[in-house]
């Protein structure tokens, strides 16, 4: 009975090593999945504040510096980023609330004043963008300094001899790229709603755009407030669903920034157009070149109109060939047309910028183009003029 007793006593005392070992293994991997855990958290508050501030970058700014301020203690204030600062984020809530406030009174004031207003809301969109470039370089290198000491040991290469290697910082580099295309792609897409105000003379229209936009931007960060995951997953399909539209958006945004230009700095004034051909905007598909697409048009030595335009305005040039038929300049309010004449039907293939107004004769001359036509409200108007003061050119015999 005593041999027995301490051959269990020798056994407990030879397996008490192991046992140790198990559970300083399981403890190990405990922390290690709590860590993981951690970090894919803060990868989706990431994601999502990314979002938030591309769909709207004034307003994301400004309630995400608010946010880090509240929750700071005062002792950690003041050294909070430059964003978080009520100087800051108190100014461009202020602003948020002006836009607010003029899109509320939009269905009862008339176009022609609230107009002036959405063009500078449009410069305020692309300026408050750029700044925004300012956070989101923070937020995504706030997220690799929690992940370098997992990054670090991934990517060190000291253990396959090359002592001198250690690639940690290849993280930091991918990280910022990734998280300035996600919010570019995403504000890409968020700011053709400024474009679409500008150029829709409906009110209703606007109101219903702006709700739209404020709608998502509400659902990302309601989803980022029920959970890390919920909000993350949801980011990824607003995400994903600009990188669709990107494209589209692209020419949209470039189409009414360039038409806002012309109209602030009154370009017409300054602007003669060339033989050499000029540029315009593709009203409906033309070849390969898609609607809106920006491009110069010229009539080649053979005498046929041509369309030379680049894919992302960077990518090597096409030509589209113009098909046969019989053109015309429409005039316009605010930009002109050039319009094919289909028996009595007259369809619009390219637009105009309002540099162009008052060359009309001009260009109709350099394309060879049969006639100058009022078009939009200046054809409204010459009708009108007509029904009261009659024909102001005599008949001729």
């Amino acid at each position: 009975m005593k041999r027995l007793g301490l051959l269990l006593l020798a056994c407990v005392l030879l397996a008490a090593p192991g046992v140790r070992a198990a559970s300083a293994v399981r403890n190990d991997t405990a922390d290690e999945f709590k860590k993981q855990s951690a970090l894919g958290m803060k990868a989706a508050e990431s994601l999502s504040q990314v979002t938030g501030v591309a769909i709207s970058p004034l307003m994301g700014m400004g309630a995400l510096g608010a946010w880090k301020f509240y929750k700071a203690t005062p002792a950690e204030r003041g050294g909070l980023p430059w964003y978080a600062q009520p100087w800051f984020f108190g100014t461009a809530l202020l602003i948020v609330g002006l836009c607010m406030a003029k899109d509320a009174v939009g269905p009862v004031v008339p176009s022609a004043l609230k107009k002036p207003l959405d063009v500078l809301e449009l410069f305020e969109n692309k300026a408050s963008a750029i700044l925004a470039t300012g956070v989101i370089v923070p937020i995504a290198l706030e997220l690799f300094e929690q992940m370098k000491p997992h990054t670090s040991a991934a990517l060190d290469l000291a253990g396959g001899h090359f002592a001198a290697a250690n690639l940690a910082w290849l993280g930091g580099l991918i990280a910022v790229p990734v998280a300035l295309f996600i919010f570019g792609v995403v504000w890409l897409v968020s700011h053709t709603v400024n474009v679409l105000i500008l150029i829709s003379p409906f009110a209703t229209v606007d109101a219903a755009l702006k709700s739209f936009r404020a709608a998502v931007l509400g659902s990302v960060t309601a989803t980022g407030f029920l959970g890390e995951r919920l909000g993350a997953a949801w980011s990824l399909i607003v995400v994903l669903v600009c990188v669709l539209l990107a494209p589209w958006a692209f020419r949209t945004v470039v189409f009414g920034t360039l038409f806002a230009w012309d109209l602030v700095t009154f370009r017409r004034r300054r602007f003669a157009p060339s033989g050499q051909g000029n540029w315009m905007f593709t009203s409906r598909p033309l070849g390969a070149a898609p609607t809106r697409t920006y491009g110069r048009m010229l009539r080649s030595d053979s005498g046929r109109l041509e369309f030379v335009w680049r894919p992302w305005l960077v990518f090597p040039a096409r030509t589209e060939r113009v098909p046969e038929g019989r053109y015309l300049v429409g005039r316009g309010f605010i930009h002109s047309e050039i319009l094919r004449q289909d028996g009595e039907r007259a369809t619009d293939v390219f637009n105009l910028p309002p540099r162009c107004n008052g060359h009309e004769e001009a260009l109709a001359q350099i394309y060879a183009l049969d006639e100058v036509r009022p078009v939009g409200l200046r054809a409204a108007w010459a009708w009108l003029r007509g029904l009261v003061q009659g024909p102001s050119e005599p008949v001729r015999t």
